[in-house]
């Protein structure tokens, strides 16, 4: 096919049809006039998707064919249906998908960080490379937990929140490149594990995880979450399966879009606690207790939930209507 000729025939349809669309208020003949012309520029677009699935011609005749949906399906769900769609079907369904990921990548973060603790704490060449005694001995006995303490609860849960949100949303975005996350991962591995090694080397060990696991827990989850979405990105181009790469990267990519909004609330909550429980004078085992029900939240909202609306087919992803259509690719 032509797809010149073919554009040169059809476009009085097409401009008409965008005419009708513009227009505020439709007749009833104008009304039947659209949806004759939606009818055929979906014939067209199938024709089009037939030789250029992936052109111009069919990504223009897509967003026509969508807004001109818009004006005769009208108004959509309210704001408070899709919330609670959001937060019952998609977020934990984009959740669930990343779950064994999700571990995986924990694993690997904790045997890193580990690796590098046990070498600091075992290795006094290390400590001394560190720094002289005096700083190091400040460090564990003052600026470690003072750290957590020095500026007010609720503006020290805000830049904490804002940051960790920030590094989450960078591993989403930067997944596709398939070095960020790995390094990034690393790199917050190491620094995890040469601060225990060295609170360990100055026997401060219980300290570390005193101050570390009540918001850690769900903090460095969130992050293992990230960075699970990050590498589903890179591998939806490497392995798109029976799909396009770009069918591949655009169903991922929007479903993980999910992930990182909803990491945003969930660093939210580890950033309160960082802020506000962390420092506080509350007993230990309540401190680590309010930590683990925190994160035993999320994994029962993830894997009840999660697991319910995953079996029903959800994923994340938009519903058929935002995202398009989609043509079979073999």
């Amino acid at each position: 096919m032509d797809i010149d000729a073919f554009t040169a025939v059809h476009r009085p349809d097409w401009k008409r049809l965008d005419e009708l669309v513009a227009k505020g208020r439709l007749t009833g003949a104008e009304a039947d006039e659209l949806l004759v012309l939606y009818q055929r520029t979906s014939t067209h677009l199938s024709m089009v998707r037939s030789v250029s699935p992936e052109g111009v011609l069919s990504a223009s005749l897509s967003a026509r064919l969508a807004r001109a949906r818009t004006t005769f399906t009208g108004a959509r769900s309210n704001f408070t249906e899709d919330l609670a769609n959001f937060f019952v079907i998609s977020l934990p369904a984009a959740f669930y998908r990343l779950r064994w990921l999700t571990l995986w990548v924990g694993l690997v973060f904790i045997a890193v960080a580990w690796l590098y603790g046990a070498w600091v704490a075992t290795t006094p060449e290390v400590v001394r490379a560190m720094g002289s005694d005096a700083e190091l001995e400040q460090y564990v006995e003052e600026e470690f937990v003072n750290y957590y303490s020095t500026d007010p609860a609720g503006s020290f849960a805000g830049a904490v929140w804002t940051n960790n949100a920030w590094i989450a949303a960078q591993m989403v975005a930067f997944g596709i490149t398939g070095l960020w996350v790995p390094m990034i991962l690393y790199l917050n591995a190491q620094s995890t594990g040469m601060a225990g090694g060295l609170m360990h080397a100055y026997g401060e060990l219980d300290t570390f995880f005193l101050y570390i696991l009540p918001h850690g827990l769900m903090e460095l989850t969130s992050i293992f979450i990230a960075g699970a979405a990050g590498l589903r990105i890179f591998w939806a181009v490497v392995a798109p399966g029976p799909r396009t790469r770009i069918q591949s990267l655009a169903q991922e990519g929007r479903s993980l879009v999910t992930v990182a909004l909803g990491l945003v609330l969930v660093l939210l909550v580890s950033g309160l606690v960082e802020g506000f429980v962390t420092p506080s004078p509350l007993p230990s085992w309540l401190k680590i207790g309010i930590g683990a029900t925190v994160l035993a939240a999320y994994w029962i909202y993830t894997l009840v939930l999660g697991k319910r609306a995953y079996d029903a087919g959800a994923r994340g992803d938009l519903s058929a209507q935002d995202a398009g259509e989609t043509v079979r690719a073999a």
